[in-house]
């Protein structure tokens, strides 16, 4: 196989030590390595005309001429376009500029740029040039074809940072008391049947997945609502898959089952949690039903529960993100989810190097949306509010047991 960047990171190297002469013997020599499809290998890698390697090829053939032999003369070989063309490099750039997409006074309206269509444009402006002739201007005048990148924010909260700083000294008090910290958050939902996974998978030559060209939901199979739990300190993950809808009650069952079947083994000791969840969904900071929900937890467990939201736009640093929920997906990617326990499967098979774990249970439970909950619910609950943004810091405490059975 034909390694054409390691040639062309090879040219680069030599080629500013090197003549006309030089240049077109080295792409000769390696177009003569290389064997059949060696000189359109190395015109791609160098750039360099396959008419000129054929020469060089042929120079080679016939003994290379003396070092003193003249080249051409001074000024020789063929002008760039620029040099001929004085307004080339400006309308180019006028069509390239962020104004054209829509813009009525450019030719270009709405249409994907492509070299073609750049260099129709330009002989439409009289002139002579051709779609390689624009990737080699567009190259020297520093551009390349590049995609988005998530990098705009939004306007964040004043109190962002603060905010962020308010969670890491609580997630090291609760740490270094011995309690465990948790961060929750509901992955993607996903539809199960034979449909397109993001990713590629190692397969045999031409023989990829088949999967449905449409994705619309199959009634009998329906979806998977996975909402994660993720010990910080432990580096182990619970998933809950729902099959209904993703609501408060979902979510606090989730955590229900994390600490029945996982935390509290490992927490034995401890008489209270806290959770670092988003600011909005199912888990959001506005969410009466969250509170209630996990009032009733808080009741049942006798733990006293911490709840820590991040500022709105920050979703992204909830650690269950790129701790967890970025591990599953790389893990089934490009493989169709198939069937419930295939999910489940997928799920529970993700491991990283540095030790992570999860266990994950299917719900089956019809979670019913739109559940109200009443101002003297709210008033029963044993909650603490932070100085600090108390939207988003707070505590709920357990309540005497005749207490929460009468108010249950």
């Amino acid at each position: 196989m034909i390694d054409e960047a390691a040639l062309r990171r090879q040219y680069a190297l030599l080629h500013p030590s090197l003549d006309e002469r030089g240049r077109r013997l080295f792409a000769a020599t390696q177009a003569q390595a290389l064997g059949r499809g060696g000189i359109a290998a190395v015109a791609r890698a160098t750039g360099i005309a396959p008419s000129t390697i054929g020469r060089g090829l042929k120079e080679i053939a016939e003994g290379v001429p003396p070092r003193g032999s003249r080249l051409r003369r001074s000024g020789g070989g063929r002008k760039r376009l620029t040099d001929t063309d004085a307004t080339l490099e400006r309308d180019l750039l006028d069509l390239i500029a962020p104004m054209t997409l829509g813009c009525p006074e450019r030719p270009l309206l709405w249409v994907s740029k492509s070299l073609e269509k750049l260099a129709s444009a330009l002989r439409d402006k009289g002139h002579r040039v051709s779609a390689n002739s624009v990737r080699r201007l567009l190259r020297r005048l520093g551009f390349s074809r590049q995609g988005n990148r998530k990098a705009n924010e939004g306007r964040g909260h004043p109190d962002r940072d603060a905010q962020f700083e308010h969670i890491n000294v609580q997630v090291l008090a609760f740490q270094a008391a011995g309690a465990p910290v948790i961060s929750v958050d509901t992955k993607k939902k996903e539809l199960i049947g034979p449909y397109k996974n993001a990713g590629t998978d190692w397969r045999p030559e031409g023989k990829p997945r088949r999967v449905n060209v449409h994705d619309f939901e199959d009634k009998n199979l329906g979806k998977a609502i996975p909402y994660g739990v993720y010990d910080v300190a432990e580096n182990a993950g619970w998933v809950s898959v729902g099959v209904t809808h993703d609501t408060a009650q979902f979510a606090v069952q989730a955590i229900r089952r994390w600490w029945e079947a996982m935390g509290q083994a490992r927490y034995s000791q401890a008489d209270k949690l806290m959770i670092t969840a988003d600011g909005g969904g199912s888990n959001g900071s506005r969410v009466r039903l969250w509170k209630v929900e996990l009032q009733k937890l808080a009741d049942e467990t006798g733990l006293t529960i911490s709840v820590c939201h991040y500022p709105p736009g920050t979703s992204k640093w909830n650690k269950i993100e790129h701790r967890l929920f970025c591990h599953i997906s790389q893990n089934w990617r490009a493989r169709p989810l198939t069937s419930r326990l295939a999910v489940v499967e997928l799920i529970a098979a993700t491991t990283t190097k540095t030790g992570l774990k999860v266990a994950c249970e299917i719900d089956t439970a019809d979670y019913a949306k739109g559940i109200k909950v009443t101002d003297a619910e709210i008033d029963a609950l044993a909650i603490t509010r932070n100085d600090f943004h108390p939207e988003w810091n707070y505590t709920i405490a357990s309540r005497p047991q005749n207490t929460a059975l009468n108010l249950a």
